[in-house]
């Protein structure tokens, strides 16, 4: 992943609004805990709350009412892209609970200016939803705070989000091998993936089955080393980890890839 770059950065600072959870707070909470995490989802709750859907570090995907969300002072902060600071309260642990927000890092306003984070955001948030709610994944709890720094730059964001594609692959117990070929084991000059086994093929080996076998990319492949993917080589990240997504994914739950995905690959192609 690439380094982080600087971003308007506020921890617990007394500039940013904290949002309290009102006149419930005054119940005895049986449970509580403190995370951080991304804000992938908002909803409206009645007149003035919203559900705030967040991916936390230690708490997996998570839901909580913030009342008041709704208010002009407090709605910059909820938005889908900022990283927070929570903490959350119920009586009981299955219940949905309160959070109480701080505002750690604001990402919106700069996401929503870039067509490809918008819909790049709008698909990981598809994804991500599919995970079981309050289950941990850390790694990608780390992997969407790098891939939110870059999501707004066109030539980089895209290859990121294939990459956190093959992530979830993998957290939802779907893994692709990548590392080395299937047939001879070697790590070098890899090309292709197997379908059935989502095994990467080496050149040598994938010639005699070029019409079955599914194009592996070398941003893919060669990891940090390669080149600036092409526009071809976008192309084939976004089949590669869309065909292992219909068959394991989306298809057994009866469902359809999320139309912002499509929309992100076209403007993707297109840039690079």
């Amino acid at each position: 992943m690439p380094a982080t770059r600087t971003s308007t950065t506020t921890r617990r600072s007394s500039a940013c609004p904290r949002i309290d959870p009102g006149p419930a707070a005054a119940l005895t909470a049986a449970m509580e805990w403190s995370d951080e995490g991304t804000i992938i989802g908002v909803r409206q709750h009645g007149e003035s709350a919203v559900i705030l859907e967040v991916m936390t570090r230690g708490h997996g995907r998570h839901l909580g009412l913030v009342r008041g969300g709704r208010s002009t002072k407090v709605q910059p902060v909820l938005q889908p892209g900022n990283a927070v600071a929570l903490t959350w309260r119920a009586r009981l642990d299955e219940h949905l609970g309160e959070y109480r927000i701080e505002l750690l890092t604001s990402h919106a306003a700069r996401l929503m200016a870039a067509p490809v984070a918008l819909y790049g955001l709008a698909t990981i948030a598809a994804l991500l939803r599919l995970l079981p709610e309050r289950d941990p994944h850390p790694g990608l709890h780390e992997a969407l705070s790098v891939l939110i720094e870059h999501l707004d730059e066109p030539l980089l964001a895209p290859a990121l989000i294939v990459r956190f594609e093959v992530a979830m692959l993998s957290e939802l117990g779907f893994g692709l091998d990548l590392l080395r070929c299937a047939v001879t084991g070697v790590n070098e000059d890899l090309t292709h993936v197997s379908p059935k086994s989502g095994k990467a093929v080496s050149r040598k080996a994938a010639q005699p089955y070029l019409d079955r076998l599914l194009t592996l990319p070398a941003f893919l492949s060669e990891g940090q080393g390669a080149r600036q993917p092409s526009a071809a080589d976008i192309a084939a990240g976004f089949a590669l980890t869309g065909f292992f997504l219909r068959r394991h994914v989306y298809e057994p739950r009866g469902l359809q890839e999320p139309p912002e995905r499509a929309r992100l690959i076209e403007l993707a192609v297109r840039i690079h």
